[in-house]
């Protein structure tokens, strides 16, 4: 199969149809065999009816349907799970994202080598209160990151070569960092495409500012693992000896002025008196408490066998 197509969703009912027909008019022009994976995160209205619909009057459409919402990261990592395509094309559902950008995404893939092609909307139809933090979100990430190419990281419009889709996991809400996912597991081919934005055509958009604040510690998270997450005793056993070695000159302080209160005769003075006592011992039981947190970051998994499990009430394939 040349393409699979992941679509999640949320109350998109109204597109569905439009977005299936103008998937379908792609694929036949170019002579794609293809298959599209509806993903439905719970929605509340008759999105999913839509999907079966869909589904009857085109096999090729298959969809996957959540008992509840739990986001868009568990809706492409489920898909991502059950593509069967050479390249896989994610999109979503509200036709801001335009099929027509399909085949070049394919030929990216396919004749250019690239891992991973990302869609950059560089002339969006947002509001300003909406692009600037997308722009100061997408600068921060390129540096974090590493990925000093891409201009929009959270653009929904992607394309991958099948082996990348099979070896990352998206979840909670990292579906904003597929490509430093990606980058984490050793695909680095990494590219970009200017995509056409779309203005929304029916229902309202499903994310609030909240999600910037949600993104950067989402970045920190997997700053963190990216880093340290194979050996964390590199970041706790550091602080640790950092701090146990700020205690042990505080304890040589320490006793260096009760020497000298011993020597000129004033055999009274308490070390409790001494600020550095208490920073000597402050720094000793964190210190410790970090060489623990170290040894046991080495020994418990990081990866909850039930992360990614999510309920389905309804599947067609």
């Amino acid at each position: 199969m040349d393409i699979s197509v992941v679509v999640p969703l949320y109350n998109e009912a109204e597109s569905l149809p439009e977005l299936a027909a103008w998937i379908e008019r792609v694929m036949q022009e170019h002579g794609y065999t293809y298959e599209v994976l509806m993903i439905n995160d719970g929605s509340t209205d008759r999105s999913w009816q839509v999907i079966e619909q869909l589904h009857a009057q085109n096999p090729a459409i298959k969809g996957v349907c959540f008992r509840r919402n739990y986001g868009k990261s568990p809706a492409l990592n489920t898909g991502f799970m059950r593509t069967q395509g050479d390249v896989v094309i994610t999109m979503d559902a509200d036709l801001q994202d335009s099929p027509d950008e399909i085949p070049e995404l394919y030929r990216m893939i396919t004749e250019e080598g690239y891992d991973l092609v990302s869609g950059w909307k560089k002339k969006r139809y947002d509001p300003l209160s909406k692009t600037l933090p997308t722009k100061l979100f997408n600068a921060t990430a390129r540096r974090v990151s590493g990925i000093h190419n891409l201009h929009d990281f959270n653009c929904g419009l992607k394309a991958y070569r099948s082996d990348v889709v099979k070896h990352i996991e998206v979840y909670g809400d990292m579906h904003r960092y597929v490509p430093y996912l990606a980058k984490i597991a050793g695909f680095s081919k990494i590219g970009e495409k200017v995509v056409h934005h779309q203005a929304r055509k029916y229902g309202v958009s499903k994310f609030g500012l909240d999600r910037f604040v949600n993104g950067y510690l989402d970045l920190l998270t997997l700053w963190f693992q990216a880093k340290f997450g194979v050996k964390p005793m590199h970041f706790f056993g550091l602080l640790g000896s950092l701090m146990f070695l700020l205690g042990f000159i505080a304890v040589i302080v320490v006793g260096a002025l009760k020497l000298y209160n011993m020597h000129v005769g004033n055999h009274y003075t308490l070390v409790t008196n001494s600020p550095y006592f208490f920073l000597a011992l402050t720094a000793m039981i964190l210190g410790t408490q970090l060489f623990l947190t170290g040894f046991l970051g080495e020994l418990i998994t990081r990866n909850s066998p039930s992360r990614n499990h999510y309920e389905i009430s309804h599947e067609l394939l």
